[in-house]
């Protein structure tokens, strides 16, 4: 079944005294263009989340965004190792000028010796089951992203196979003027033929293979033959699982089939049909752009 690239997809979910909140949103992309945002307390856990959002979004210009709000994170202050030797080094000159010893707990000493302990800096240590939860929250968001895009599909669905449909009505339509095409050009040729021979006699027989020769030049029938083949593979192909660049080929095809019966015409009647089919064409290429 067919999706839209363009969805949205929100979870909260209440973990202890962490509410976790994952909201996406996309729109179309010829590639996938993820946008992952996560606290920067949890930014260990992107490369972790990151491959399995890509898997299952496939393509499309993506904002994730993951919030955490009262997640009681332990905190634990950041050591600047080069701030703990100077003052080290310090205490070490300190005791020399004054004769004494260190005490035996320096450490302690240490850590309390301004900017050894950079609290504003502070390291957030993620808990195994607070990372579980953010995990699990982002998949259920995904399964919720990914039911508005099938829903936004369907919908994508019977615009396109209405037009599809049109195409091939309008392709019905073309088969009464061909007739009459036979007809007007053997009356134009016959015409030109005797307004140059000038009432002279000419040879019937050479005529009618005159005739054949334009009439197979100007011959439609495997156009139409195809496009209809084109526009039933089509429909085959739209519930297919991400068929979007697939459906963008097929279209491609069928607007050949279009082109080459419109230059083939040689008939106003039938070129007003070739329009209207490539209008719900173009249609068509524009929904297609939306499809993953």
């Amino acid at each position: 079944m067919i999706r839209s690239m363009t969805g949205y997809g929100k979870l909260q979910q209440q973990i202890g005294t962490s509410k976790i909140t994952v909201e996406i949103r996309s729109l179309n992309s010829k590639q996938l263009d993820l946008n992952l945002r996560v606290p920067v307390d949890l930014k260990q856990l992107e490369y972790d989340l990151r491959n399995p959002i890509a898997e299952i979004i496939r393509r499309g210009k993506v904002d994730f965004a993951i919030s955490v709000e009262g997640s009681g994170l332990a905190k634990v202050g950041r050591i600047d190792a080069e701030a703990a030797t100077a003052a080290h080094k310090q205490l070490q000159d300190m005791a020399y000028n004054l004769r004494v010893g260190l005490p035996d707990d320096v450490v302690s000493l240490l850590l309390k010796y301004p900017g050894v302990v950079v609290n504003g800096e502070a390291e957030a240590v993620v808990t195994e089951e607070l990372a579980k939860s953010i995990t699990t929250t982002a998949m259920e968001a995904m399964s919720h992203f990914d039911h508005f895009r099938i829903q936004e599909g369907q919908a994508l669905r019977s615009d396109i196979s209405s037009r599809i449909a049109l195409i091939l009505n309008l392709l019905d339509e073309v088969s009464p003027f061909e007739d009459q095409r036979t007809e007007l050009l053997k009356s134009r040729l016959m015409k030109n033929l005797t307004d140059v021979t000038d009432h002279l006699k000419f040879d019937p027989n050479r005529f009618e293979q005159e005739l054949i020769y334009y009439l197979e030049k100007l011959d439609i029938s495997e156009e139409k033959v195809r496009l209809r083949q084109h526009c039933n593979y089509f429909m085959e192909a739209i519930d297919e699982d991400y068929a979007g660049k697939k459906l963008g080929f097929i279209v491609q095809e069928i607007g050949r089939e279009i082109n080459t019966l419109g230059s083939k015409a040689n008939d106003a009647s039938i070129q007003r049909i070739v329009v209207q089919m490539k209008d719900e064409l173009e249609k068509i290429k524009e929904q297609l752009f939306n499809i993953l």
